[in-house]
């Protein structure tokens, strides 16, 4: 069973029609001029959907995951000459590089353990004066995982009829859950079994691991039309800024 699903070219070829452009890639281009960045990096860049659209002449953006066949896509999509492109994780930040650091998507919980804290430690090493990270992450008093599970669903991509199978468990002690993935491509038969693990954080957790490597909360955002996030079952969704030293 395959660890990094992001590995695998047929999700990289299809990733963008289960996650395209929107309102969550609205919310962050409109920060990046919110807050006049001139550097940008995306962490767990993908495909780079959201990436090129956040380069600009006054701009330089780089895109880092560790997955090269995502890179492959994102390097020839429209516009992937203008960001730079590499293959890699958090340790390839370099030190006061970045006025904004994003993390969409589900990266912030795919980074487990150490790296959560190694990851944050390199990004406020990474941010210029003042700078900002900005990710989104999921409230654990919503328990998503319990609507993620699904039997055989059939779905058109580009590549084939996919039929997806996903399990997820209830969360560990560490408020980890194990998501099991089983794709076929009616077309050829193929089968994609994938396994992933996504970390739920409270609010204070993340908090206090901010704090721990040198980033403060600024604001936290409960939808992308920035609604304040208060906490409680009725809001799943946790759109965190944070910043780094500010003199």
């Amino acid at each position: 069973m395959t660890q990094n699903p992001y590995e695998q070219a047929l999700m990289a070829a299809i990733y963008d029609e289960g996650n395209p452009d929107g309102p969550d890639h609205d919310f962050y281009r409109a920060l990046a001029q919110e807050t006049n960045s001139k550097s940008i990096l995306d962490l767990g860049c993908g495909t780079g959907i959201l990436t090129v659209t956040l380069a600009g002449a006054d701009r330089k953006v780089m895109g880092i995951d560790p997955a090269s066949t995502m890179l492959d896509v994102a390097r020839a999509r429209e516009g992937g000459n203008n960001v730079q492109w590499v293959q890699g994780y958090s340790s390839q930040i370099k030190p006061n590089s970045a006025d904004l650091v994003l993390m969409t998507g589900n990266v912030a919980m795919h980074i487990l353990g150490q790296a959560w804290k190694q990851t944050l430690s390199d990004i406020a090493q990474g941010l210029n004066l003042g700078g900002v990270l900005a990710f989104e992450t999921r409230n654990p008093d919503a328990r998503a995982w319990e609507k993620w599970n699904k039997t055989g669903r059939k779905r058109m991509t580009s590549a084939c009829v996919l039929h997806e199978t996903t399990t997820v468990s209830e969360p560990d002690s560490n408020g980890i859950v194990t998501m099991v993935e089983v794709n076929r491509c009616e077309d050829t038969g193929d089968v994609l079994e994938l396994e992933s693990h996504l970390h739920f954080r409270s609010l204070e957790v993340i908090r206090q691991d901010l704090e721990n490597a040198g980033l403060y909360i600024d604001k936290v955002y409960s939808s992308w039309s920035r609604d304040e996030f208060v906490g409680g079952a009725n809001q799943p969704l946790m759109i965190v800024l944070a910043r780094g030293a500010v003199s």
